[in-house]
Formats: structure tokens, C-alpha cells, sequence
């Protein structure tokens, strides 16, 4: 999703003098243990930690971000922004498609992909520049390097040779994409992931992608609709499988609608390359075969593989194991509701804790947790429940709360009531080319409170903030139903179901 920060950026934080303590706790720290000492060191330059240093700063800490790549991380970088202007990109081939049947004759129109990398690299180079600038108005120290957790009594991080230490450190590394070695499957190492694709210097003609994630969705919709021939592999029946089902089962026909060449039930057994490009080999169960009979097929020529197979945390060469930094089975850090690590004094937000991998989820924890560190708000913390989210699909999905399985497992099928349509956009009226938008509301209780709002189609990106306002602050059916309906709009139909 784009995060708030990448649409307005924030003002200069209000930066309070303090150089005379840096300089007297540098000195004392010297004679001691040669560390150079902050009140809240930052390991990590993207979203979360970001928010959480400047917030800092503007409370009056002496705060460093040490950051090993680029400021913005994966949302700026890799993530978000050149992701949405990618997906942009795409929307305008789709509305080619439409132009003839709303009477506009385009003539010969080509697409260059040449053109769209350069304009989106620069506009993510000024996001670094703008980043950068933000944090020297605030006094924020920048460190350049990869930071190591030494083995000094008190928590310490040593970068390039030099040692930083502060009685508050934020672990914000992020994550990365999934890879597979060539021992899992053979030529895996022949393949991209998800920060590859925005190395790629021309618009594949022939691609395959692995996964059923967002990322898988959104990359293949991205490229399917920019002109390269895609195939999805899937190892189920459906994509999204977290998401609501009416959800998953929709976007699985979307995408075979627009021309997405669907592998279900299958995975990569091997990859080769030829004369022509990568051969990709697959395996395809039926499942309802009992036997284990599989299929074997090829797909060749093959000029871009991507794998979309999920992401891990980013904690290589961090040391955290002998801070005492818990982690879970996948190398997740794991915090309270709190933000706080099992070591006293070591904090982790983002996604480098596994949970909702969301830019502004980030964000909103390392703002929280600056206020509770230094402005003594003690309760302050991210409620994490009811946080809505966008896949940038084709058309894109907006979704808020509880899915119908989480209700009616959580509060029971008797006291869960659905409420859905199904309808093609007005857009759609003329157009020779069809996509429908689905709706879905979750309510529970006698008064059907609403905990659960799903939806795909046209501008459905767009509409989910307002919805999840008042989600959030306890709307029930009956106040949808009291809501004049806009009309002619799609939103109309959440305030109109029956």
C-alpha cells in the first residue's frame, strides 16, 4: 500500500537543542567504553523506523538511524511507491482498452517501458533526497553501514568499527523477499524476486511468476496488463487464500478473465536455461485424484521468472541472539503489545516482527512507541485490530476487519449475518470489456455490528478509508442503512444491501 508519508510527506520535525548532553554523555561514554552515545538509536532507515526516530526528535532525544541501503526502505525503494506507479501505468493500458467504446479514436498509441522506469527511479531518488534532508533538519545523525549487536554489558551496536550505544535501541530492518536455492529446486537462482522486477530495463515478453500472495497478484497483473504473456503458478485452487473467500474465489477468476494463464495445484520443479530464454518445468496435481499422479509440463522461452513466495525478516548479521532477543520458528522478532523485545531496552516494530506487513502499520507503531519512551505516555500503543488494506490487483481489493470464517469462528454462526452484492460498475455500461465488483459486509450480534468490510472492483482502493473510519468506530448495519446513499456510485451499494 502507499503509505501517508509517501503521499504528503510529514514537516521538518521541531528539533530541541540538546548538543551540550550528546557532548557530555559522548565523553563519559568514551572514558568508559569508546561508544558514541544517543538517547534512541534507530537500526533501520525505512518506514517504521523513520517515524519512530523523528517522532524522537521531536521530543527532545538525541537519535541516530543507522541505515545499511537506501532511506525509505522497502515502501519507498522496492514496496509502494514505484509498485503504485507501476500499477498506475497499467490502469492507463486498461483504459486504452476503453477509449474506442467511449468514442475517443487513440490511433496508434505505444507504451514505453524505457520511459516509465526513468520517471519512477527519479521520483524515488528525490523520495531518498527528501528523506535525507528531513532527518539533518531534525539533527537526526545519520550512520551509512550494516549495525552488529557487540557483546558489551550494556546494548550496543558496532558499525564500520565504531561503536553507538543508547539506553533505547529500535531493531527496524524490515524484511526481504523469500528466495529458494538451487539444492530446493534446480536453476531456482535463475529467477527474480520482488526487488528484481524493478532492476528489469525492458517489459518481458514472456513471464512466470510463483506464489499466490499479493505480491504475486499484484506483479502479475502489473505485467499481464503492460503487454507480457503471464502465467500464474499456484500451489492451490485459489490466490489470496488469507483473505475472505468471496475475496480469494473473485480475484482467482479476475485474473484468468484478463488473460492470466492460471496454473493451479502446481509448483516449479526445475529451471534451465536454453537458446531461448528459461525453461521452466512444472508439476500439476489433480486433486481429485486420491492417487499421487502428477502432470508434467514445460513452460519455454521464458524471459522473466519472478518469485513471489513470501518475505522473512531482515535480522542477518544483527547479533540479536546474544542480546537475548527472542524470536519465532521464522526468525520474527517477537514483541508484547508494547513494542518490547525480551531484552529490556531493545524495541522492534515493522515487519521485521511478522505482524500485519503493512507500511503505515510501521509507522504508527514507531510513532507510538517514541511517545511512550519519551513523553511518558505509558499506555501508549497500536491497537492492531481493524487495519484495512489495498491490493493494487486488476480491479484493485479493499478490505477492512474480520473475514466471514474469522467471525464465525470467533463469535459463532449464529450470531454472524452476511450481507453481499455482486454488480458490473457503471463504468462498464458501454464498455465492451466487463469487470464486476463484488461487496461483502461482516456483522455480528443482535445489533449487527459491523466487524468485517470486503470488496474488489473499480475505485475500491479509493473508497476503503472511509469505510474503515467508521468501522473502526463501531458502526453497525443500521447506520450503514441510515446513510443517504451517492449516487451513481459503487460505494452507494454498502449503504443500500438488503
Amino acid at each position: 500500500m502507499l503509505c501517508r508519508v509517501c503521499r504528503r510527506l510529514p514537516a521538518p520535525a521541531v528539533t530541541l537543542p540538546r548538543h551540550g548532553s550528546i557532548r557530555r554523555n559522548m565523553a563519559s561514554d568514551r572514558a568508559a567504553s569508546q561508544a558514541t552515545r544517543f538517547d534512541f538509536l534507530v537500526i533501520g532507515g525505512g518506514s517504521g523506523g523513520l517515524a519512530g526516530a523523528r517522532r524522537a526528535s521531536e521530543l527532545g532525544a538525541a537519535t541516530a538511524v543507522i541505515e545499511s541501503h537506501k532511506l525509505g526502505g522497502t515502501c519507498v525503494n522496492v514496496g509502494c511507491v514505484p509498485k503504485k506507479v507501476m500499477w498506475n501505468a497499467a490502469v492507463h493500458a486498461e483504459y486504452l482498452h476503453d477509449h474506442s467504446d467511449y468514442g475517443f479514436d487513440t490511433g496508434n498509441v505505444r507504451f514505453s517501458w524505457e520511459t516509465l522506469k526513468a520517471k519512477r527511479d527519479a521520483y524515488v531518488s528525490h523520495l531518498n533526497r527528501i528523506y535525507r534532508n528531513n532527518l539533518d533538519k531534525a539533527k537526526i545523525q545519520t550512520i551509512q553501514g550494516h549495525a552488529r549487536f557487540t557483546n558489551d554489558p550494556e546494548p550496543t551496536v558496532e558499525v564500520d568499527g565504531r561503536k553507538y550505544t543508547a539506553p533505547h535501541i529500535l531493531i527496524a530492518t524490515g524484511g526481504l523477499p523469500s528466495v529458494l536455492s538451487d539444492a530446493e529446486i534446480p536453476g531456482a537462482n535463475l529467477g527474480i524476486t520482488s526487488d528484481g522486477f524493478f532492476e528489469l530495463e525492458t517489459l518481458p515478453k514472456r513471464t512466470v511468476i510463483v506464489g499466490a500472495g499479493y505480491i504475486a497478484v499484484e506483479m502479475a497483473g502489473i505485467l499481464s496488463t503492460l503487454g507480457s504473456k503471464t502465467s500464474l503458478i499456484i500451489r492451490q485452487t485459489g490466490v489470496l487464500r488469507n483473505f475472505d473467500s468471496l475475496i480469494s474465489a473473485n480475484c482467482t477468476k479476475e485474473l484468468q478473465n484478463t488473460g492470466i494463464d492460471l496454473w493451479k495445484n502446481s509448483q516449479v520443479k526445475s529451471v534451465c536455461k536454453s537458446e531461448k530464454g528459461l525453461e521452466v518445468t512444472i508439476v500439476t496435481k489433480d486433486p481429485e485424484k486420491k492417487n499421487d499422479e502428477e502432470k508434467t509440463s514445460t513452460i519455454q522461452e521464458v524471459d522473466c521468472l519472478l518469485w513471489a513466495i513470501g518475505r522473512q525478516p531482515n535480522i542477518s548479521g544483527l547479533n540479536i541472539g546474544a542480546m537475548g532477543v527472542d524470536t519465532d520458528e521464522r526468525g520474527h522478532i517477537i514483541v508484547d503489545e508494547f513494542q518490547n523485545t525480551s531484552r529490556p531496552g531493545i524495541y522492534a516494530v515493522g515487519d521485521v516482527c511478522g505482524k500485519a506487513l503493512l507500511t503505515p502499520v510501521a509507522i504508527a507503531a514507531g510513532r507510538k512507541l517514541a511517545h511512550r519512551l519519551f513523553e511518558g505516555k505509558k499506555d501508549s500503543k497500536l491497537d492492531y485490530s481493524c487495519i484495512p488494506t489495498v491490493v493494487f490487483s486488476h480491479p484493485p481489493i479493499g478490505t477492512v476487519g474480520l473475514t466471514e470464517e474469522e467471525a464465525i469462528k470467533s463469535r459463532g454462526k449464529e450470531n454472524v449475518k452476511i450481507y453481499k452484492t455482486s454488480f458490473t460498475p457503471m463504468y462498464h455500461a458501454i464498455t465492451s470489456r466487463k469487470s464486476q465488483c463484488i461487496m461483502k459486509l461482516v456483522c455480528v450480534g443482535k445489533e449487527e455490528k459491523v466487524v468485517g468490510l470486503h470488496m474488489q472492483g473499480l475505485g475500491c482502493d479509493e473508497m476503503l478509508q472511509g469505510f474503515s473510519v467508521a468501522i473502526k468506530m463501531g458502526a453497525t448495519k443500521a447506520d450503514f442503512d441510515k446513510t443517504i446513499a451517492i449516487h451513481p456510485t459503487s460505494s452507494e451499494e454498502f449503504v443500500t444491501m438488503r
